[in-house]
């Protein structure tokens, strides 16, 4: 079956600085699970995880960030939680993911119910460098067959705005998985609807060559002000990446010994365009693809996370949102991750 997820989903983004902050991000965490049709335990084990992870960013950074997201499998829909600090970090993570363990004074239960509460948890932390915590609920009691790839997106507008012009999709099937990264030209409400425009033609044509889905977005965003946008296809028969891109898209893969990026030509989809030329690289499994707008520096280098590369894709795109936003235009980063055999 096929699965897709993109950024035309809902993103809860909730800055955590006071307790009222985590009452407010676990009342959108209830409204969300209501609208993926949650059942009542799954959605008040949604919101012990959203507390949990909230009080955690208090007591241990003093702030932090809280993203929720819709996850997607077979199907089935489910809910990411992000909880990312600058803090002081952890030094022993799995002594402290055990009851009864400690550093604030308190009960010692919130990072292990983390844990207990997820279908999937991962977390990534330096001494010193903060930690980022991923947990993922799905909707049903068992959790869905899962895709041949793992994602981690996440998208951040502009300061001031609640449109945010970047965007991205992923479409996976048996043979491979289909990437679209878009930078809506400028930025508000006018930029997301060309973001928009090009992700719709992903949804279109979920298996579609690179090349050709960028010419399709080319017609589908004439009436619009313009994106730059990149497209790939990751073969899991050929173990290749195929790819396509005009405009400041930055795109990589990653194969744990070598970083390679994917060249993009100059132009704006829908308005001019030249010739759209394809490229493959290799792309095994344990390979991860990282596609990110101009709203993200270019100058990231994941050697100096030690293990994070390793860790979800979630927590690669939390880092490279957190350490490397420009902050003076929206941002995007979507990780994509081939899964080994079985």
């Amino acid at each position: 079956m096929e699965t897709l997820i993109s950024s035309l989903s809902t993103q809860h983004v909730h800055p955590i600085v006071h307790a009222s902050d985590i009452a407010a991000a676990r009342r959108a965490g209830q409204k969300l699970a209501l609208e993926l049709g949650f059942s009542d335990t799954r959605a008040g084990q949604l919101a012990l995880i959203v507390t949990e992870a909230g009080t955690n960013l208090l007591k241990h950074a003093g702030e932090g960030v809280l993203y929720l997201n819709v996850a997607q499998a077979e199907g089935v829909p489910g809910v990411d939680v992000l909880a990312v600090d600058k803090g002081p970090g952890i030094a022993d993570v799995e002594a402290c993911l055990r009851d009864g363990m400690s550093t604030a004074g308190t009960a010692g239960t919130g990072l292990g119910a983390l844990r207990r509460l997820s279908h999937e948890f991962d977390v990534w932390t330096v001494p010193g460098d903060g930690a980022v915590f991923f947990m993922r609920l799905w909707r049903d009691e068992a959790a869905p067959s899962l895709c041949r790839v793992e994602v981690g997106a996440l998208t951040v507008p502009l300061a001031g705005e609640d449109a945010c012009g970047d965007g991205w999709g992923v479409a996976c099937d048996a043979g491979g998985a289909s990437l679209v990264a878009v930078d809506g030209l400028g930025h508000g409400p006018e930029a997301a609807v060309a973001a928009q425009a090009a992700i719709r033609e992903l949804i279109h044509w979920p298996q579609s060559e690179p090349g050709a889905l960028v010419d399709a977005a080319h017609a589908a965003l004439r009436s619009t002000r313009g994106a730059a946008l990149a497209a790939a296809r990751i073969d899991f028969g050929n173990d290749t990446v195929r790819f396509a891109g005009i405009g400041n898209i930055g795109a990589y893969v990653l194969d744990g010994d070598s970083r390679r990026a994917l060249i993009s030509h100059n132009g704006i989809v829908g308005h001019n365009m030249r010739k759209v030329q394809e490229f493959s690289a290799p792309c095994p499994p344990h390979a991860t693809c990282i596609l990110h707008s101009d709203g993200i520096q270019t100058q990231w280098d994941l050697d100096k996370y030690p293990g994070l590369l390793a860790r979800s894709p979630a927590l690669v795109a939390a880092v490279l949102m957190r350490d490397f936003i420009r902050r003076r235009d929206d941002a995007m980063v979507l990780v994509v991750r081939r899964r080994g055999p079985g």
